[in-house]
């Protein structure tokens, strides 16, 4: 795995095993859950890639180093591996900036969850997603998947993926709405990190209060909601960067404010 931050980008780029496609290792699974917690105290990074090497992005849980060995275990090691490998979705949700996954390739499993949990999925034409537990004789129920998903493409599309386990191309997921739009395979970084950019550039604190709001409010009604936006789009309006963008837009000539995150 791969970390580096650039322009106030963070990129982490799944580098571990190219000929079996980057797959995860019980490992990596909790490195990857060490960086996101650790992202929520950096201030140098406002956005963060989320990409895979070798033109894919993640093939999921590795058979001989994951799956293998959890047949041999007993029931509370299983139950620590899958509350460990849930923990990773919630460090990803948790983050305070916006994620944004850069897919080429293979996107199965383990994989396939990691870009759901991403805030925003580019990817190129030739990606494949599947969420393939099913074909492992598993439940569809994996780190948050049948929570999730469901909002992304709707009930009967996430319900038909995680019963049959089968592929979905690219073109039909961004149809579906899983990817937010597709690009060719050799503009896939820049495209990512261009969009990455744009949010890095805007209100930092406003865009981890809309990520909480987008998480939280799945457990509210429209009522409660409408109150807790109420509350949060007034603690942003205490910000600088509220400040900044009022003296921007009211100056002559007009200007583009420039956000510092506070």
């Amino acid at each position: 795995m791969e970390f580096e931050i650039r322009d106030r980008v963070a990129t982490i780029t799944l580098t571990d095993h190219l000929e079996r496609k980057n797959p995860l290792t019980f490992d990596s699974y909790a490195e990857l859950r060490d960086l996101f917690r650790a992202l929520s105290q950096r201030s140098d990074a406002r956005a963060v890639v989320l990409t895979g090497a070798g033109e894919n992005f993640c093939s999921g849980g590795d058979v001989h180093d994951i799956i293998g060995p959890l047949v041999g275990m007993d029931f509370p090691e299983k139950l620590g591996f899958t509350r460990m490998t849930g923990d990773l979705l919630k460090a990803m949700r948790h983050c305070p900036q916006p994620l944004v996954a850069a897919v080429d390739g293979v996107c199965a499993g383990a994989g396939a969850i990691l870009a759901m949990g991403c805030d925003l999925r580019l990817a190129t034409p030739r990606a494949k997603v599947s969420f393939l537990f099913v074909r492992v004789g598993l439940s569809g129920a994996d780190m948050g998947a049948c929570a999730m998903l469901p909002r992304i493409i709707g009930q009967g599309r996430a319900s038909e993926l995680l019963y049959t386990g089968r592929t979905m191309d690219a073109h039909e997921a961004e149809r579906w709405g899983f990817f937010n739009r597709l690009v060719d395979p050799s503009a896939l970084l820049a495209e990512a990190h261009s969009l990455a950019r744009s949010i890095a550039n805007g209100p930092t604190f406003a865009h981890a209060m809309t990520k909480r709001m987008l998480h939280q409010e799945w457990n509210m009604s429209v009522d409660e909601a409408i109150e807790a936006e109420a509350q949060a789009q007034a603690i942003c309006m205490q910000t600088n960067d509220f400040g900044r963008a009022y003296a921007a837009f009211s100056g002559t000539p007009r200007q583009t404010p420039v956000f510092q995150g506070d």
